[in-house]
């Protein structure tokens, strides 16, 4: 069995196993392996990115020192109501299973191996890692870092943040105003208040060890307006997900 390292942008710094005998790599479609490939609209200045194509001879995909593999989850393809979506309207997955992991990277002196477990159930950043298809499934391949937290259940209030993040318990916007006017949704102030759920381990230090953040689960907090990545709960309550730098005080 041999094995083929790659380490470049359009890969994400991963090692590919190969079965069988070694007949060089051959493009299923000219120049579609291992390039992430990106269009862009001159109108608007989005970047579209075409997931990077794993050649099917290869079996198993390594992912090296923090990086972490995630089989996507499904898009929901219908809302709540049984409405079905087009393409275009399904929200982009920020959750999956974790299938690999790298061996984990060297802080200081220290060896550090990543806290996350393969199976887990984990939530990511909107925007971040390589995506690839491997074996027809789409998988993300991400640092440890861009992860959010670790859904212990299928409902958010249980999510267990990760490193120096804190999962919050929003409060709820005003539905009137001083004066006594009904407000709708859209004219709702965003709260930047809420209640601490849980709170990750911490950043690590120069040699590697886990520094423990300054605020405990139950502190009510002020946090910056736009930062973090918002959650639903099963219940209809509203979560974000933050890092402890973007918290601006405590309340009592």
């Amino acid at each position: 069995m041999a094995s083929v390292q790659f380490s470049g942008a359009g890969v994400g710094a991963v090692a590919l196993v190969r079965k069988g005998p070694a007949y060089g790599l051959r493009l299923p479609a000219p120049a579609a392996v291992g390039v992430l490939r990106q269009a862009r609209r001159p109108s608007r200045g989005l970047v579209v990115r075409a997931a990077t194509v794993v050649a099917p001879k290869y079996a198993t995909l390594k992912p090296l020192a923090d990086r972490v593999l995630v089989k996507i989850k499904s898009a929901e393809q219908k809302t709540t109501g049984g409405i079905l979506l087009p393409s275009a309207a399904q929200s982009k997955p920020q959750g999956g299973e974790v299938v690999a992991i790298g061996e984990g990277r060297t802080v200081g002196n220290n060896k550090v191996e990543v806290s996350i477990q393969v199976g887990s159930q984990v939530v990511y950043s909107k925007y971040a890692g390589t995506e690839v298809l491997l074996n027809d499934s789409n998988h993300l391949i991400l640092k440890e870092d861009d992860i959010i937290g670790i859904l212990e259940t299928d409902d958010a209030k249980d999510m267990k943040p990760l490193s120096d993040r804190v999962l919050i318990k929003v409060t709820e916007a005003e539905d009137k105003t001083p004066g006594g006017l009904l407000l709708t949704e859209t004219t709702k102030e965003k709260p930047s208040i809420g209640t601490v759920v849980a709170v990750g381990p911490g950043p690590l230090d120069e040699e590697g060890k886990r520094i423990p953040l300054s605020v405990s689960a139950g502190s009510t907090v002020l946090y910056s307006k736009y930062a973090g990545s918002e959650f639903k709960g099963a219940d209809g309550t509203n979560y974000i997900v933050l890092r402890v730098s973007d918290l601006m005080a405590v309340l009592s």
